[in-house]
């Protein structure tokens, strides 16, 4: 009896032990972060004017952030982040939005008007529906100091603890929380 439980345990540690080898394989690892990017997409029909600062953005939240992808939602395609021209000042839905969820940026023309970066607003605005929130620094290399920073700021993009706090929001590949958001960040001067 005892020479067959030394044997079950042999056997349990060696598969254990091929299975956590399998698991840290190279290749295995590739594909298990591959399958924790979310996916969001995003539609720019009410704000076509500003349709290259947008695409702009996009492309830099998805090298900023390799956890979260954004692109361009095709026709009949559910569309997550939903871009419209405002004659206000710019806001968005806080996220982190999910690919089940929505969320909107309200491109605001009052801070075109102004002479405000049209993709640094766009960009800033992004950022709210991928979870960050204002923090008014006034720094040019913050990108959610928004409209705190000079109106001559044209850094649109992240800085490292505004990149590292959006993989942390889209880490798991899933969503902590489904609810629908209801919170709008509104970006006034």
């Amino acid at each position: 009896m005892q020479r067959r439980t030394l044997a079950l345990i042999a056997a349990n540690a060696f598969l254990g032990a091929a299975v956590v080898v399998g698991v840290a394989t190279p290749a295995t690892a590739a594909q298990d972060s591959a399958a924790l990017v979310t996916t969001l997409t995003y539609d720019d029909s009410g704000a076509s004017q500003y349709r290259t600062e947008i695409a702009a953005a996009a492309g830099i939240w998805n090298a900023a952030a390799p956890n979260v992808k954004i692109v361009k939602a095709t026709s009949g395609q559910r569309v997550n982040i939903r871009i419209v021209s405002d004659p206000g000042w710019p806001r968005a839905t806080l996220g982190p939005v999910r690919s089940t969820g929505s969320a909107q940026v309200w491109f605001g023309k009052q801070a075109v008007d102004q002479g405000y970066n049209k993709t640094r607003i766009i960009t800033h605005e992004l950022g709210h529906n991928l979870g960050l929130p204002d923090n008014r620094t006034g720094l040019c290399s913050d990108l959610m100091s928004g409209s705190s920073a000079p109106v001559s700021c044209a850094n649109a993009q992240p800085s490292a603890a505004e990149r590292a706090r959006v993989q942390r929001n889209y880490a798991t590949g899933i969503a902590a929380n489904q609810q629908p958001l209801t919170v709008v960040i509104h970006d006034a001067a």
